[in-house]
């Protein structure tokens, strides 16, 4: 996922991608705590992603706000 798609949701849609995301986190988060995890890596990149979604919910509301 990269910010320029990102860029082009609603911030509606944004919202639900970071919830979907935040709801990944948590399962990869048990899945690591009871040794099930196969891909350690998407961990970084669903967090990363999810600062991804809150960096331009945070410029869309500023930009909304001037």
């Amino acid at each position: 996922m990269n910010a320029q798609e990102l860029r082009d949701k609603t911030p509606d849609q944004l919202r639900d991608e970071l919830a979907n995301l935040k709801k990944e986190a948590f399962n990869l988060r048990f899945q690591q705590a009871t040794g099930q995890l196969e891909n350690p890596a998407r961990l970084r990149s669903v967090r990363r992603d999810a600062a991804r979604v809150k960096t331009i919910l945070n410029e869309q509301a500023a930009k909304a706000a001037e």
